[in-house]
C-alpha cells in the first residue's frame, strides 16, 4: 500500500526550501506519494510531487511535515488538525518552540518516519466562537491562543471576563490571551503567564497590561468556558487565534472560548522531558550554579 506525506515549508527562505527538497527525494525514495501545498510548488521545483489545494490537502495522508519555524508549524497545524493526521516539525527557523526537531536531526528524523519509529500525543486546543448584532457569527480555533486585543493604539480596551458562567472581573486592559498549555511558551508566556508542562490538562487566561488591581494570570479546569464581552461603549477590538487568523470585533461583541473539539496530533520521535526543553529553546542557565561547587 502506498504511504503519503504532506510536506509544508517555508518557501521564502532558500535553505527551507533545499531542506524540504532533501526531504522529499528521500520520502520518494522510499517509497511514499509525497504532496506539496500548491502554492509552494514552483519554489521546491521537485519532479515527482503531487501539488494539492485546499483545507482537504492532508486527507489520508500518514504525516504531515512541517519544515520551518513555529509559523510554518501553525501553517502545518491547519492542514494537519481536522484531517487528524500526525505532524512533525523540524526548526529551521529561530526558537522552533513547537517542533520536535532540529536541523542536525533531519535524516534522523526521516529514516524514524519512514520505519515508523515514533509515537503521537494529542495535544488540546480551543474552539472560539464571536458573535455581535449586524453581523455574521465567527467560528475558528488556535494550538496556541486565542486573544481579544484592543483595535486602537490610543485607546484602552474595556472587557468583562466570565468564566463558567459566572462574571470574574472588568479589565481596561490591552486585551486577553486565552491559551492552551501549548501555547503557554508563547504570547501568555510575554504577558506574564506561567508556563505549563504540555501534559497538564488546563487553560489560560492572561490578562494584557491591565489597569485593575487583580489582574493575575489564572488556570483553570479544561471543562472551563471563558466568555470575554466587549464593552459597548468602548473602542474596536480585534480577535486573533494563533496570530494567524484575525478578526474585527465591533463594541458590544461576545468571545466565547472553550476546550476545542479536534486535538492536534503531534509526532513525538525520542520523547525527552519539558524540562530539557525549557532549558535549551530559552537558554536556562543550569551549569555553574552555587549548588556544584565542590
Amino acid at each position: 500500500m502506498s504511504r503519503t506525506a504532506l510536506l509544508v515549508t517555508h518557501t521564502g527562505r532558500r535553505r527551507s526550501t533545499e531542506h524540504a527538497r532533501s526531504v522529499a527525494a528521500d520520502l520518494i525514495a522510499a517509497g511514499f506519494e509525497v504532496r506539496v501545498v500548491a502554492e509552494e510548488a514552483d519554489d521546491l521545483d521537485l519532479p515527482g510531487v503531487l501539488p494539492v489545494v485546499g483545507p482537504e490537502a492532508a486527507e489520508g495522508a500518514e504525516i504531515v511535515f512541517a519544515l520551518g519555524g513555529d509559523g510554518t508549524f501553525l501553517r502545518a497545524a491547519e492542514l494537519a488538525r481536522p484531517a487528524k493526521v500526525p505532524l512533525l516539525g523540524i526548526n529551521l527557523g529561530k526558537v522552533g518552540f513547537l517542533a520536535e526537531a532540529e536541523i542536525n536531526d533531519l535524516d534522523t528524523a526521516v529514516r524514524d518516519v519512514v520505519e515508523r519509529n515514533y509515537t503521537v500525543n494529542e495535544r488540546l486546543t480551543l474552539d472560539v466562537t464571536a458573535e455581535f448584532d449586524g453581523g455574521p457569527t465567527i467560528e475558528s480555533w488556535a494550538l496556541n491562543e486565542i486573544s481579544v486585543e484592543k483595535g486602537e493604539r490610543a485607546q484602552m480596551l474595556e472587557l468583562l471576563v466570565d468564566v463558567d458562567g459566572r462574571p470574574l472581573s472588568r479589565y481596561g486592559c490591552d486585551g486577553v490571551v486565552c491559551a492552551t498549555p501549548t501555547g503557554s511558551t508563547a504570547y501568555a508566556f510575554s504577558g506574564g503567564g506561567p508556563v505549563v508542562w504540555p501534559e497538564v490538562e488546563a487553560l489560560l487566561l492572561v490578562p494584557i497590561s491591565a489597569h485593575a488591581l487583580f489582574s493575575r494570570p489564572l488556570v483553570t479546569a479544561p471543562t472551563s468556558t471563558f466568555v470575554i464581552t466587549v464593552d459597548p461603549f468602548t473602542t474596536l477590538a480585534v480577535l486573533c487565534c494563533d496570530g494567524r487568523r484575525v478578526y474585527d470585533l465591533p463594541p458590544g461583541a461576545r468571545v466565547t472560548v472553550r476546550r476545542g473539539a479536534l486535538p492536534v496530533r503531534i509526532v513525538r520521535l525520542q520523547p525527552r522531558p519539558f524540562t530539557d526543553r525549557l532549558v535549551a529553546k530559552f537558554g536556562l542557565p543550569v551549569h555553574g550554579w552555587r549548588g556544584s561547587r565542590q
